[in-house]
C-alpha cells in the first residue's frame, strides 16, 4: 500500500502539466504523515484550550485532564503497538516511511515535550488562577495545624485501614502493579519485627479511595479546598512501618499495553473469550513510567528495571502523576461563572407538533443535530416503540452506550412487554467491553435476541429499526446516526441523526441487520454505502467523479468532515483530484495523514481542525458534481473501510441536505475562532478573527438550535425539554 501511494504521488508530481521541479516537494518527502505524531499534535491543540484565558477557568482544568486521559489511551494502544512491533523486529516502514523504531524515537521526543508543557501550564497558570478564585489545592508544606490534625484523623480512620504495604524481600518479590494505579515506592531504614531490612517497600492506593479529597470550608479558609490523596499518604506513610525510619516516599504510576487480544480463528464463544481476556488488561507489558520530579535517580532506575523499561519511557513530572484524577473537581465546585454557560437542547419542529413520533416521521425525514438538539428525541423514538401495541419488533446496534443507559433499560422493558427485540452488541468496543457484556447479559435474561456481530469486524454502524403494524401493512422506521446511543456523550459530541421511513433506505437497514444476525452473501444495497463491502470503493469513485468533472471543465468540489483521515488509497485519490483542479476542504478533528498545500500534489487541498467546547464527532461528506451528501459512522481509515461494519446514508430530502451542508460543513469552514489550519508538515496554526467578525461554528449553532420557550404539546417523552427553533 505504501509503494502504491508513493507511485501515485510520483505520478502526480511528474505529470506534463505539473509545475517545474524547483516548485515541487522534495522527491524523498513521504506522501503521508505519521499517525502517532498526528495524535500528539491533536493533543497539543486540546492543551491550547487549557491555556486559553477566554475559556472558563474550570473548563481549562477539564481540558488539562482530557489531555492526560487521551495520553493514557495513546500509550496503552498506540505506543504499545509501536513497542510490540519493535520487539518483534518488524522491518517494514509505515505509510509515513518511518520504521517502528524511528517512529517511536520521534514519538518519545514529542510526548516528553507535550507532558512538560502540560505540567508547566498546570503549575504556572491553572493552579494559581484557581487559587485566586478560591479553589485551592493544599500542599503538605502549606497545611495549618488544624488542617494537619483533620487530615491525620482522616488518614487513620478512612485510609490507613485499606492500605497494604509490601516490603521487598525474598518472600515478597516486586508486586504486580495494576495498570494506571497510584503507587508509592518507600525507602526505609531499620529492621522490622522479624529482623528484615530490605530498605524498600511498595504501597498501592486502592481505587476505592478518592484521589482528591475536599477539606471543610472552615478548615480550608476558602469555599473549595482540596488535598490530594498522594499528599496525605506521603505525610503519614510512616504509620505503616512502625519502628522504622522513612527516608523517602515517591509516587509513581505505570501504563501498560491494554489492547485486548482474542484469537479470531480459534475463538468459539466471543463473550467468554473476552471475559477471560479483560482481567489481563491490568497486567499487560509496561510502556510508560510516571514518577514525581523529586524521585531520586536510583529509585527511578530501580523502577525502570522492574518494569523492563528504558530511560526514554520515563516521565518525571512536576505535580500529581495522574492529572486525570482532577476531572471530577469542576463538577464539585459550584461556580457557574467559571464554567461554560448551561443550555437547553432544542427540539426539532417535526417532533414539536406531533404527540406521535411515528406520525412525524411518516410526514417526512427528520434530522436532529446533537448536542444542540436533544438526544431525548432518539430516546422518545425507542420509548414510544416499546409502549406502542402496534410495534412488533425493535432492532438496534450498540457500540458504546454507558454503564447506566436509559435506552438499554427501555429495550429490556420492551422485551418484557413481549416485543421482539434484537440487539447487536459490539463486545470489542475498546474500554467499554465490560459495560457491553453486562448489558448483553441483562438483555438475554429477559428474552431479547443478542448477537455480537461478526468476529473480526467491529460493528460500528449506528442503527435502530422499528417494525410497526399499520393499516397498509407492516412499516419500518429507522434511525441512522453518526454517534453512539449514549445519553452522556450526546451532550458533549457533535453528531447528526436521521429518522426516516423511506422504503428503500429501511430495506437497506433491514438487510444490514440480516447480515449481522444471520448468514448469507451481502446483496446490493439501494442507498446505503456499507463497509466492508462497498464504502471504500464508493468513496474512491466519488472522489474520481469530482476529478473527472474538473478535467471536463465542470464545477467540482469535495467537502468532508471526519475524526481521522489515514487511508493511503483515499489520500492518493485526493492528491489525484487536487492535481485535476478539484477544490477540497477537509475538516479533520484528530489525526490527518494527508499533506495539504504541496505544489504539484495537494495545492488545492485545505485541512482544518475544530477544537472547542464540544468534541467534533459527525462524519459528513459532500461531492459537488454528483450532488451527493452523506452522513455516517465511518472515518476515512483502513480499519473503518475494511475491518468494521459501517454505514453512510445519503441525505435525500433537499431541505435536510441544505441543513447538513450548512450546519455540518460550511459553519466550520467559516470558523475563525476555534479553527486550526494544517500545513504540509502536520503542524497547525490557530485562526484568529483579526479585523473580521468572530465566527465560531459551535457558538452560532448553539444560538441557532438550542434553547427557547416551552413547547405547546410535544410527545410525552419530550415534555421536560424546551422548545427549540422550528427546523425540519
Amino acid at each position: 500500500m505504501t509503494e502504491n501511494l508513493a507511485a501515485r504521488a510520483a505520478k502526480v508530481a511528474n505529470r506534463a502539466d505539473a509545475p517545474p521541479a524547483r516548485e515541487r516537494a522534495a522527491p524523498m518527502r513521504p506522501a503521508m504523515l505519521n499517525r502517532e505524531l498526528g495524535l500528539l499534535e491533536f493533543n497539543r491543540r486540546v492543551l491550547s484550550q487549557a491555556a486559553d484565558a477566554e475559556v472558563p477557568l474550570l473548563e481549562r482544568l477539564r481540558f488539562l485532564c482530557i489531555v492526560s486521559s487521551n495520553l493514557d489511551e495513546f500509550f496503552e494502544i498506540r505506543v504499545a503497538g509501536l513497542k510490540a512491533q519493535i520487539d518483534l523486529g518488524a522491518e517494514t516502514p509505515g505509510p509515513d516511511g518511518l520504521m517502528p523504531a524511528q517512529a517511536y524515537a520521534a514519538v518519545a521526543v514529542e510526548a516528553h515535550a507535550l507532558v512538560a508543557a502540560q505540567y508547566r501550564l498546570w503549575n504556572e497558570a491553572v493552579l494559581p488562577a484557581l487559587a485566586n478564585e478560591g479553589v485551592r489545592f493544599f500542599r503538605r508544606r502549606d497545611w495549618t495545624d488544624q488542617q494537619r490534625d483533620w487530615i491525620k484523623a482522616l488518614f487513620l480512620r478512612d485510609i490507613m485501614p485499606v492500605l497494604t504495604p509490601i516490603g521487598l524481600d525474598p518472600a515478597h518479590p516486586f508486586p504486580r502493579i495494576l495498570n494506571k494505579s497510584l503507587n508509592f515506592a518507600v525507602q526505609l531504614s531499620g529492621k522490622d519485627a522479624f529482623g528484615r531490612s530490605s530498605g524498600i517497600a511498595m504501597v498501592q492506593a486502592p481505587r476505592v479511595l478518592p484521589r482528591v479529597i475536599r477539606i471543610p470550608p472552615k478548615l480550608a479558609g476558602c469555599d473549595h479546598g482540596f488535598v490530594f490523596l498522594s499528599s496525605i499518604i506521603h505525610a503519614h506513610v510512616g504509620e505503616l512501618f512502625s519502628g522504622m525510619e522513612v527516608l523517602g516516599c515517591y509516587q509513581f504510576r505505570v501504563t501498560r499495553n491494554s489492547d485486548l487480544f482474542v484469537d479470531e480463528e480459534e475463538v468459539k464463544n466471543l463473550r467468554e473469550a473476552l471475559q477471560g481476556e479483560l482481567p489481563q488488561r491490568h497486567f499487560g507489558d509496561a510502556v510508560r513510567l510516571e514518577v514525581a520530579d523529586l524521585c531520586p535517580r536510583e529509585m527511578t532506575a530501580f523502577l525502570l528495571e522492574q518494569f523492563g523499561l528504558g530511560q526514554e519511557d520515563l516521565y518525571q513530572v512536576a505535580g500529581p502523576v495522574n492529572l486525570v484524577r482532577l476531572m471530577r473537581v469542576p463538577d464539585e465546585v459550584a461556580r457557574p461563572d467559571l464554567k461554560y454557560a448551561t443550555f437547553t437542547a432544542g427540539i426539532t419542529s417535526a417532533f414539536l407538533h406531533h404527540t406521535d413520533v411515528f406520525a412525524a416521521i411518516a410526514e417526512g425525514d427528520v434530522l436532529v443535530h446533537h448536542p444542540y438538539e436533544s438526544f431525548k428525541q432518539v430516546i422518545a423514538f425507542i420509548a414510544q416503540a416499546a409502549k406502542d401495541p402496534d410495534v412488533v419488533a425493535i432492532k438496534q446496534t450498540v457500540y458504546r452506550t454507558g454503564a447506566d443507559s436509559e435506552l438499554m433499560r427501555i429495550l429490556i422493558e420492551a422485551a418484557q412487554r413481549g416485543k421482539e427485540i434484537t440487539v447487536v452488541v459490539e463486545l470489542m468496543a475498546r474500554f467499554d467491553e465490560e459495560a457491553n457484556i453486562n448489558w448483553a447479559s441483562r438483555l438475554e435474561e429477559v428474552g431479547a435476541h443478542v448477537v455480537y456481530g461478526v468476529v473480526g469486524h467491529k460493528t460500528h454502524a449506528k442503527l435502530a429499526m422499528v417494525l410497526r403494524r399499520e393499516p397498509e401493512g407492516l412499516r419500518r422506521y429507522v434511525h441512522i446516526g453518526t454517534g453512539n446511543y449514549h445519553s452522556r456523550t450526546a451532550t458533549l459530541y457533535t453528531d447528526f441523526g436521521l429518522f426516516t421511513c423511506h422504503d428503500e433506505i429501511c430495506a437497506d437497514v433491514n438487510d444490514v441487520f440480516m447480515q449481522l444476525t444471520g448468514l448469507g452473501k451481502a446483496g446490493q444495497l439501494r442507498h446505503l454505502w456499507q463497509s466492508p463491502f462497498t464504502l471504500h470503493t464508493q468513496i474512491i469513485d466519488a472522489i474520481r467523479g469530482e476529478a473527472a468533472a474538473a478535467r471536463a471543465g465542470q464545477r467540482s468540489g469535495i467537502l468532508a468532515k471526519m475524526n481521522s483521515l489515514l487511508d493511503p488509497q483515499v489520500i492518493a485519490e485526493l492528491y489525484e483530484a487536487s492535481s485535476a483542479g478539484v477544490g477540497i476542504d477537509l475538516i479533520v478533528r484528530g489525526v490527518c495523514g494527508l499533506r495539504p498545500g504541496i505544489k504539484g500534489l495537494s495545492e488545492n487541498i485545505r485541512v482544518r481542525s475544530i477544537i472547542g467546547r464540544f468534541l467534533e464527532h459527525h462524519r459528513v461528506f459532500h461531492f459537488h458534481s454528483s450532488g451527493q451528501t452523506l452522513i455516517g459512522s465511518a472515518d476515512w481509515m483502513e480499519r473503518n473501510f475494511l475491518r468494521r461494519i459501517e454505514v453512510c446514508v445519503p441525505v435525500l430530502d433537499p431541505r435536510l441536505r441544505k441543513r447538513v451542508i450548512r450546519e455540518g460543513l460550511q459553519a466550520y469552514l467559516s470558523d475563525n475562532v476555534q479553527a486550526w489550519e494544517m500545513d504540509s508538515d502536520g503542524r497547525y496554526t490557530r485562526r484568529r478573527p483579526g479585523r473580521a467578525a468572530p465566527r465560531s461554528a459551535q457558538a452560532s449553532l448553539l444560538q441557532e438550535l438550542a434553547g427557547g420557550t416551552e413547547p405547546p404539546s410535544p410527545p410525552p417523552e419530550l415534555r421536560k425539554s424546551r422548545r427549540g427553533p422550528r427546523r425540519g
